[in-house]
Parts: C-alpha cells; sequence; structure tokens
C-alpha cells in the first residue's frame, strides 16, 4: 500500500483547504448550519471518510506530522483560561453559583456513567471516558486534546472515538434542547413567571471583548507569555506523577493574569482579540485533528459506543429535566436554561444558544439565561472541565 507523508507545513494547508470544504458544506446543507457543527468538522470527516475508504481498501495511507495541531491546541486552551473572571462569577449572584454547581456536578455525573457503563459492558475504562464529559461538555476542542492523552495511556483510537462522540453530542444536544425546554413551559404554565433581569454583568463583559485592529498584537503576546509560563506550571504538576494535558499550565496563567488584571488594574487583558486568536486556532486544530483521525479504529467498538452514547442521551434529558430546571427556581427562565444545558452539556455554547433562541423567538426573552449560559458555557466550562477530567484519567 502506498504511503503519502505530509510535513507540518503541508499538514496545516489541508486542513485549511478542508476547513474551506466545510463552510462551502455548511451554506449548501441547512443541516449542518441548524446545528452548529464546526466547519473543520464538516470538511475534516469528509477527507477522514475518504481516507478510511482509501486505507481499507488497500490503496492509499496517509502519514502526517501534527506538530502544529498542538501549538494550536495550546493557545486555544490558553485562550479558554483567560475566560476565568472571578470578578463576573462574583457580581453574577446566587443564580450564577447555582447554575455553575449544576454544570459541575454533569461534568461529574457524565465521567462516573461513562466509567459505571464501560465496566458493566467489559471495556476498558478510558473508552468510557472517551463519551463522558471530554467530549459531552468538552465537544470537539476538548476531544481532540485528550484523544491524544488516553492514546499515550494506552487506548487505541481513542481521538477518534472521542471526536465520534462529539459529533453525536452536538447533534443529539441541538435536538433534544428546544423540544425539553418547550415541553417545561407549555406543561408547567410558566410564560407567566417570565421577568426581567439586570444584564450588567454581560454588559460589562461585552465592553471588555470589544476589538481594536491595534490590540491584536498585544493579545498575541499576552498569549504566548501565557504559553510560555505554562510550561513551567505542568512541568511542576507533572512531578506529582499525576498526568495532566500539556496545556494545563498554560489555562491556569492565563487565568491567573486575567484575574490579577481584573482586581489590581495593572495592566489591560484583550479579551477581544484573545478570543479571535484562540478561535482561529481552535479551527486549526480541529482541521488537524478531524484530517488525522483513523476511523476503521472504530468498528470494534461500534456497539459499546452506541450504549455509552445512549447512556448519555438520557442523563442529559433527565439532568437538564429534573436538576436544572428544578435547582434553577421553576420558572420561565429556569426551562430556558435547561434547554441551553442540553446544548453545551452534549455539544458547545453556540448550540446551547441556539437551543434557547429558538424558546425565546417563539415565546419571550429570557435575559437571565443569556447571561448565565455564556458566561458559563464560555468561561468556566472548559476550565474546570479539564481540571476534572484530568482528575478522572488518574484515579480509574
Amino acid at each position: 500500500m502506498l504511503t503519502l507523508k505530509f510535513d507540518m507545513y503541508q499538514t496545516i494547508a489541508i486542513a485549511v483547504v478542508m476547513l474551506f470544504v466545510g463552510v462551502l458544506l455548511k451554506r449548501r446543507i441547512k443541516f449542518l448550519e441548524t446545528f452548529c457543527i464546526p466547519s473543520p468538522v464538516v470538511g475534516g470527516l469528509l477527507f477522514a471518510i475518504v481516507s478510511c475508504i482509501l486505507y481499507t481498501s488497500n490503496v492509499i495511507e496517509f502519514a502526517f506530522d501534527e506538530t502544529l495541531k498542538t501549538v494550536c491546541m495550546v493557545a486555544f486552551f490558553t485562550s479558554v483560561g483567560f475566560q476565568a473572571n472571578l470578578k463576573i462569577l462574583k457580581s453574577g449572584g446566587k443564580s450564577l453559583a447555582l447554575f455553575l454547581m449544576c454544570v459541575v456536578a454533569l461534568i461529574i455525573i457524565q465521567n462516573v456513567l461513562a466509567i459505571g457503563l464501560a465496566q458493566v459492558m467489559n471495556v476498558s475504562a478510558f473508552v468510557g471516558l472517551c463519551t463522558g464529559s471530554i467530549s459531552m461538555v468538552g465537544g470537539h476542542g476538548t476531544s481532540g486534546a485528550f484523544g491524544p492523552v488516553l492514546e499515550d495511556l494506552g487506548l487505541d483510537g481513542a481521538t477518534t472515538l472521542c471526536t465520534a462522540a462529539a459529533t453525536f453530542g452536538l447533534v443529539t444536544g441541538s435536538l433534544m434542547g428546544g423540544p425539553l425546554g418547550r415541553r417545561l413551559i407549555l406543561g408547567n404554565d410558566l410564560l407567566k413567571t417570565a421577568i426581567d433581569a439586570d444584564d450588567t454583568p454581560l454588559i460589562e463583559e461585552e465592553k471588555k471583548h470589544r476589538r481594536s485592529v491595534s490590540m491584536y498584537a498585544p493579545a498575541s503576546y499576552q498569549l504566548v507569555i501565557a504559553m510560555g509560563l505554562g510550561t513551567v506550571v505542568s512541568h511542576i504538576l507533572s512531578q506529582t506523577g499525576m498526568t495532566f494535558p500539556i496545556y494545563i499550565g498554560a489555562m491556569i496563567v492565563a487565568a491567573c493574569m486575567r484575574n490579577y488584571s481584573e482586581f489590581t488594574g495593572a495592566f489591560r487583558v484583550h479579551m477581544g482579540e484573545i478570543n479571535d486568536i484562540g478561535g482561529i486556532c481552535l479551527s486549526l486544530f480541529l482541521g488537524i485533528a478531524m484530517i488525522t483521525l483513523k476511523l476503521w479504529q472504530l468498528a470494534e467498538l461500534a456497539l459499546p459506543l452506541v450504549v455509552l452514547l445512549v447512556g448519555q442521551t438520557v442523563l442529559m434529558f433527565l439532568f437538564a429535566y429534573f436538576i436544572v430546571y428544578n435547582v434553577l427556581g421553576r420558572d420561565y427562565d429556569a426551562a430556558i436554561l435547561a434547554a441551553g444545558t442540553c446544548g453545551f452539556g452534549m455539544g458547545a455554547t453556540p448550540n446551547a444558544m441556539a437551543n434557547m433562541q429558538v424558546l425565546t423567538n417563539k415565546f419571550v426573552p429570557s435575559v437571565k439565561a443569556y447571561i448565565l449560559v455564556p458566561i458559563v458555557g464560555s468561561m468556566f466550562a472548559d476550565f474546570i472541565n479539564s481540571l476534572t477530567i484530568t482528575l478522572f484519567i488518574n484515579f480509574v
């Protein structure tokens, strides 16, 4: 069989080409746009399918240099670390704290369920973790980051498993959120409980996310400094004997830089620009991660994967319907938040926003939900999830 090898420059170029292919397909196929499937995933998955066909037909095998995938991954998760603003958490009040507690509980329960089902089916606990919060709350970004970690620990095809689960979660979470929220609203006559809410934290955060062309260079330097210092923190953490993802130190440093800036005013963190740079790095990272998938590794784990994903779907429905709705107040805002939780609990924050938008367009706005979901989903969920996954990996 012929093997085609690509260096790191060629690899990222192919990833970008498939990203553009994904953009074109999303414009033409409404399903992909409706469920907020990332363009790098669409194009990269198409390439992975073609690659799988060529490999299983014993025609061609592709070999890629994934060096830049790691660089882009660390840059993206460093930008996530900069989102962890404790001042906003404090100003969000009781509702924000309760919602964050719900998300933390969801992350833990997703992993406990995943490991438990894996044991019942007599497969590796690491296989279970691939369908836990790595791919559910974490989505494609966290899947691409922790897949290689699990592969280093001996689970072949972990990245492929995580990515497949994340894609399933994106679609399922989007399909589930709207109907669940509608059932709660109409079944409990919640429209009479809809109220306005203070949006000060959201407005404050929007001001900090405004972009300026001249600030992209300082923002890049802040990211690089956090990444560099993060290697020292990661090295110190590795001395504990535990396994940590390569980016964990950079995330911690970024969070410290952001909160030092918030509480002292010593310097300005350019959040809007950092978000943009992080978004670009995420697209490049996902693009490389997707084109390097080896889908043929899914074959022998097809049945366990289906069972594990069905289990996560049932968990998400029950958790949103009974826990989120009840803890957040059993009112209209709580119903919208339950629908949003389905979105990023099995996919990503954009899916959560899409779920809520469908309901608020049909009924009335929910300012409270539109404050809490972006803050928790974008600022805290990925950060907390990464730390929690690391603990589970080290103790299963």
